[in-house]
Order: C-alpha cells, then structure tokens, then sequence
C-alpha cells in the first residue's frame, strides 16, 4: 500500500467519526481534523492525528477520541494509533466545510459566520436573518439558543469561535 492510499484511506476513516451529538456531521466536517503523521516500521505504521476540539472543555472529548481510535483501528497497516487535541490554534466556525454547513442545518443548527468581526446568523429554517439570541449558553458549550422572528421557530446555533464568551 502506498502512503497516499493509506492516507486516503486514514481520510475516509475519519470520516466516519460523527460527532456524538449532532450525527450529521463528522469531525472532518467540523473541521476539527488537524494533520496526521505516519511514521512507517518493519511492522507497519505508526500513526498520529491531531485534532481541535470545537470549544475549550468540550465534555465529549474522550468520546470523540475513543471514536476515532475504534475507526482507525479497521486499518489493518496502521500498528499504533495516537489520537491527541490541540488548542493552539483555537478552532473557529471557518473551519467548518460546505458539507458540514450543510449537514447542521439538516440538524436545525445555525452554522455562524463572522463578517467584519461580528457573529451573524441566520436561521437554518427560513434562512431569515432577523434571528435574536435567547441564551448564550445552550445544550453545549459550542452552541447558543436563537429565536427566528420570521418563521417563529427556536434553533441552536454553533459560536464561531471556540474562545468565545
């Protein structure tokens, strides 16, 4: 197996992670994949990934962790198998693929925006962007809760920035 391969292979593995709370998306959607190194030995690969988790002290860490290391573990090359999270740089919303935009309005979650330095959202219902933020604090310390003065419905809505508030 070439290391491209085992790379694209490594990609659609991790793929496979879906977020434990919102099953619409994976962890590569969310952008919270980092790098992976593969460092290769007479027995096989020895591989590291890093990831950024959405918000600092995230609960489901571990989960997360545990997740990826049973998905990576289906690749037969790979001997060892790290899985670490790194806050530096912090993860923001930017990170986040079409896909995964996509895939937390199926969810009923806002994907945020910031554009010239100010969160914007707007409603993944209606896409109205006469929204107002209910609570800061939401279901998790990645989201908040909004109101869509348009189509009357509650969302939650992802903070863009993992250091924010």
């Amino acid at each position: 197996m070439t290391t491209l391969a085992l790379q694209q292979e490594i990609q659609a593995a991790l793929d496979t992670v879906k977020d434990p709370e919102i099953d619409a998306v994976s962890i590569l959607d969310l952008g919270m994949f980092d790098k992976m190194e593969l460092t290769e030995s007479a027995g096989g690969y020895a591989l590291r990934v890093t990831l950024l988790p959405t918000f600092l002290g995230c609960p489901a860490l571990d989960i997360i962790k545990k997740n990826t290391i049973a998905a990576l573990e289906q690749i037969t090359a790979l001997q060892t198998i790290d899985v670490v999270f790194i806050f530096d740089p912090p993860w923001t919303s930017d990170r986040i693929t079409e896909r995964g935009i996509e895939g937390l309005k199926s969810f009923g979650i806002a994907p945020p925006r910031v554009v010239d330095g100010s969160w914007e959202i707007d409603c993944p219902y209606c896409g109205s962007t006469f929204v107002s933020i209910e609570n800061l604090f939401g279901p998790t310390a990645c989201r908040s809760i909004l109101y869509c003065k348009t189509c009357k419905n509650p969302f939650e809505a992802m903070k863009p920035v993992s250091t924010l508030m």
